[in-house]
């Protein structure tokens, strides 16, 4: 058997999924394109989609619910300076295509001869980080309810405290095709499986939560025995810690917070203030610091949208160009900023890989894909043994950032209280203010742990939403305000 190049490969199930069911072919794009570049823009581009989602979720010990749907569609856009129109429509037609490239291009200025070169076609050269399957048909209806039982049967086994559990299962199947003015041909593949699981506990009367799961861009094998039972555990785990914990003490301290999923602040506090619209709009904490000192030395923090399989990861963004491992940070200097194509050609600087939108229906923006920083050379054990009082957060819930300021407010839905090197006792109603730029400057020991979360993260930016992944080492930030209950 002969199999062919993964690009080329991508681009055939693009084409047989959103061009010929529809009597669709590249010469119907480079006609609406064309009409869009009969008026004056610097940029345009159509976007086609196809996505097929399934979901199943288990409660009180039964699968009640599950979920199918298809969508598909097609969004055209043209820009013109600062300046961007869009149409979007779910009609996969010539008409429609057409109809959208005449609404948008009305934000150019006519040419002077109304007529436009049509650029020679060139394919994206993308690459292959993830399997292009369909991951629903990676297992079929009665394991995938087998997979939720075996998720309620192990939690409920772990503790006679464990009251109620809830799981669920997702998977999509999404497949993608950029058309660019430029005559960039690009289409990816993804797949996105994602399996959660959430614990009650009760004793004496109280409860308390834990979750845990994970996923990437695979199929639904990954979710073996062991797996499943890595996820009982954190959820299990955190709901039984809770059960113990005290009222959190409150005031600035010294925090350490763990490897992993604690990277969410690091994408909040610090990843969003990176992204090129609000640094070229002046918005950001972070405006115009490029090549100066951010961060402590030691601290580098990466976007990189490259890491096989991961949630986060692209083989090529919703703007056609190829994902990047960007370094944002390094060694506590300031080195560029999350481009999409229409910010990095208003500020001289080249795409980083990073226009994300979450369908046809939206337009592209620059988006975190993998954020996380570098490890350093402490093991957590003495990072955690250096602290006189303090606390230690291992998980969290959630949080809010302003932009401008770069301030934070965060919940630690898992932390410890730590006094002379040693953990006494878990606490609970912890929260952590602070602002990113500033706490990165108190970055004062670094572990030799980093580690990616487990596949869960979504990241939510005007109003879109788009999978993520984060990660950091074990860290001990000094002097951050942490609001208690006590």
């Amino acid at each position: 058997m002969i199999s062919r190049e993964p690009t080329i490969e991508r681009l055939a199930t693009a084409r047989s999924l959103l061009l010929e069911p529809f009597g669709l072919d590249e010469t119907h794009l480079a006609k609406a394109l064309g009409a869009i570049k009969a008026h004056k823009v610097d940029d345009a581009d159509l976007y086609f989609q196809y996505t097929r989602a399934e979901g199943w979720s288990l409660e009180e010990g039964i699968v009640k619910t599950g979920s199918f749907s298809i969508d598909q569609g097609v969004g055209v856009r043209a820009v013109a300076g600062e300046k961007t129109a869009f149409a979007y429509s779910d009609d996969i037609s010539e008409a429609s295509l057409m109809d959208a490239a005449l609404t948008v291009r009305a934000i150019g200025q006519a040419s002077q001869n109304g007529k436009a070169k049509v650029p020679a076609r060139k394919v994206a050269g993308i690459r292959s980080l993830y399997p292009s399957l369909d991951p629903m048909g990676t297992m079929n209806s009665t394991d995938k309810v087998h997979l939720l039982e075996k998720v309620e049967q192990l939690a409920r086994a772990k503790d006679p405290r464990v009251v109620q559990v809830m799981a669920g299962l997702a998977s999509e199947y999404d497949v993608v095709m950029v058309a660019r003015a430029d005559g960039t041909l690009a289409a990816d593949v993804r797949p996105l499986v994602r399996l959660s699981v959430t614990v009650i506990a009760e004793q004496n009367g109280r409860r308390e939560v834990g979750s845990g799961g994970g996923g990437g861009r695979f199929g639904l094998a990954y979710f073996d025995d062991a797996m499943i039972t890595s996820y009982v555990n954190d959820a299990v785990h955190a709901a039984l810690t809770n059960l113990e914990a005290r009222p959190a003490p409150a005031g600035v301290m010294t925090v350490v917070l763990g490897p992993g999923w604690p990277g969410v602040l690091l994408h909040e506090a610090i990843g969003h203030g990176l992204e090129g619209d609000f640094n070229r709009k002046g918005s950001s904490a972070f405006s115009g610091m490029i090549g100066k000192r951010v961060a402590a030395k030691g601290v580098t923090v990466l976007d990189d949208g490259t890491i096989s399989d991961r949630r986060g990861s692209l083989n090529v963004d919703d703007e056609g160009c190829p994902s990047q491992r960007n370094v944002l940070i390094e060694d506590g200097i300031l080195k560029g900023y999350i481009q999409d194509a229409m910010n990095a050609r208003l500020m001289g600087v080249k795409p980083t890989g990073n226009g994300r939108r979450e369908s046809y229906a939206h337009i592209p923006m620059p988006r975190m894909t993998n954020t996380y920083m570098l490890g350093g050379d402490k093991t957590p054990e003495e990072i955690v043994a250096s602290m006189k009082k303090g606390l230690y957060a291992t998980n969290f819930g959630g949080g809010q950032v302003d932009i401008t300021s770069g301030k934070f407010v965060f919940s630690a839905s898992e932390a410890y209280w730590v006094e002379n090197g040693k953990i006494q006792y878990p606490v609970k109603g912890a929260t952590l203010v602070g602002s990113g730029p500033e706490c990165l400057k108190h970055v004062s020991m670094i572990g030799n742990d980093m580690r990616l979360d487990t596949g869960v993260g979504v990241c939510g930016k005007e109003g879109q939403s788009v999978p993520v992944g984060v990660g950091q080492p074990t860290l001990r930030i000094e002097g951050l305000t942490v609001g208690g209950t006590a």
